[in-house]
Formats: structure tokens, sequence, C-alpha cells
């Protein structure tokens, strides 16, 4: 059995070819249960939670698999993260454990990826300034992720506490791609041509009045019915797709709740990654269209990020 850290990831995974490989997985091939979730009661702290995401390889021949995650909210005030990951990639024929991956590492990656896998899709193809919203652990994953499938060359960076946002830009400024921190998130939205959004906030921070026709917006980070990154007049003036239907519709708040409120029908969910890897959905059908993808993770995106990994190594 092998285990794999954080750097191996790293040293294994390509933008290009990762997004590959999960467009191949949506292709179809692979089957993904309801996941797992479990609450941990702790005695005096905030309650816990415990996550199994299962999926498997419908030919033998390849990988079954699972992550473990959980969720510790008190974590932070031991200095620790509060989310923590496993994954445990399986033999296919025999069920044999082969590898045990890096859990965070190998989510920050494929959920990037995700993103830019819709983005090719979606996003218009000279998309040249990216608006990151958020500057926690995924945003230079997406910044990376959409800049190798798209002419990405001028990247801002807003972020509620501004001094982050500025540490990342400075961390990420280059030759060919210029990164700059911003404080007016409205004039960002109305200059970008492609809007991601990675953060926790409960309250709408991309508002529709403020995009231009052409802008691809990317929700990466509201991952239940209660967080809200974008407001109604965004949903209403997208053409939307999702990565699954099942997850999105049940917990997004940003599909969520405008399904609640009216502002969304269901039937105006366009598609899903299955959809638009299988050219049921064309995606983008104009340059002046706004188009939305909204995430919120699937146990695919896992065994076809760890599944490729495995097999690299492998070969190294």
């Amino acid at each position: 059995m092998r285990f794999i850290d954080a750097a191996a990831i790293d040293q294994a995974l390509d933008v290009p070819a990762l997004v590959e490989a999960l467009r191949e997985a949506f292709r179809g091939g692979i089957t993904v249960p309801t996941r797992h979730h479990h609450t941990v009661p702790r005695a005096g702290a905030a309650d816990a939670t415990f996550l199994l995401m299962p999926a498997w390889n419908d030919d033998p021949a390849s990988f079954i698999g699972t992550k473990l995650v959980t969720i510790f909210p008190d974590n932070a005030t031991r200095g620790q993260a509060s989310v923590l990951g496993t994954y445990v990639l399986m033999e296919g024929a025999t069920g044999r454990v082969v590898a045990l991956l890096d859990g965070v590492a190998l989510t920050l990656r494929r959920t990037a990826a995700a993103s830019a896998l819709a983005a090719t899709y979606l996003a218009r193809p000279d998309a040249r300034r990216l608006l990151m919203v958020g500057a926690g652990a995924l945003a230079p994953h997406l910044i990376a992720a959409h800049a190798a499938v798209r002419p990405i060359r001028e990247v801002a960076i807003w972020n509620h506490r501004p001094e982050r946002a500025e540490a990342l830009a400075a961390r990420l400024d280059r030759p060919g791609l210029a990164v700059r921190a911003v404080t007016d998130l409205d004039a960002e939205i109305a200059a970008a041509d492609i809007v991601s959004a990675a953060t926790l906030s409960t309250e709408p921070l991309v508002h529709g009045e403020a995009l231009r026709p052409g802008t691809h917006v990317d929700l990466v980070g509201g991952f239940t019915p209660h967080m809200r990154e974008a407001d109604d007049a965004a949903i209403a003036r997208a053409r939307v797709h999702v990565d699954t239907r099942a997850g999105a519709t049940k917990e997004a708040g940003d599909i969520t709740q405008p399904l609640a409120s009216g502002a969304l029908a269901e039937g105006a969910i366009l598609g899903d990654l299955f959809d638009l890897a299988a050219g049921r959905s064309i995606g983008r059908q104009g340059a002046g269209e706004i188009t939305l993808f909204k995430s919120v993770g699937t146990a695919i995106e896992d065994l076809a990020a760890a599944a490729l990994v495995y097999r690299r190594l492998a070969r190294a």
C-alpha cells in the first residue's frame, strides 16, 4: 500500500490532465452512491461532522474509492485545520487497498479542476480578466485552473479581510499574470470576464446588476442551503449549470434559495457536468451571454483524481 502526501499529489497532477480525467469521468462509467453524512456530538464543544464519499468505476479493472472527511469547527482554537480528509483507493477487481492519499490536497485540486472543466464549456474562449472572490486555500488553485483553460492575463483578488487578498496577490503576481488585490467588489465584477467565488458567505457577494454581458460566474464556496455567494439577480440573468443536479438542488444555497423564492425554476437549470461532457447541453451559445456554474463537489471527481495520481506515480 502506498501513502501519497500533498507534495506527491502536487507532483503528479497538472491541471490540463486532471480536467481531461474529469471530463472522461463525467461521460460515464462511475457509480456514486449518496454520501454518508453523520453528526458526531462533542461534549462541551460544537458537534463534529463525519462524511463518507464512496464511488467506484464500473470497469472491474479500474478502482473503488472513498473519501473520509471530518469537520471539527472548534479545531481553529487549537491551531488545527477544521476540515481533514483521507482518500482510500482500492483495486476494482479485488478490493485491495492500494493507496491512502491526502484528502485535503486531493479535494483542493479536483474542485478547482471541476470549475476549469465547466469553464471550457461556459466561459468565453477569449476570457482574459479573472476576479477571485475569496483568498482562502482554494483561491490559488482556482486561479491556476482557470488560467490553464483560458488566456487569463489579469487577476483581481477580493477578500473581506483585505490583507489576505494583498498577501495572496503578492505571492501569485508574476510576468504574464498580473495579480492585484482590490476593494471595490462591484466595480471588479463589472470588469471581469470570469468571476470565481470561494467563500463561506451566507450573504450574496456577487450582485447580478453588476455583471456585464459575456461574464462567466463560477460559484464554489457555498456548500450548505444556508450559504450564498450570488444574489437572485445574478441567477436570473444567467444560463445556469451545476456540477450535479442531485447535489446542487439539495445542498447549495445559491440554487436552493432561488428555487424556493421562485427566482429560478428547476427547468431553468440547463444541465450539469454529465450533460456538458456528453454534449446533451452545449453550454455557452453566444459571446454576450452570462453563464453561471454552481459546484458542490462529487465523489466522481475524487475517484478520477485519485486514480490519475496513483497511475502516474506507479509509472514514475
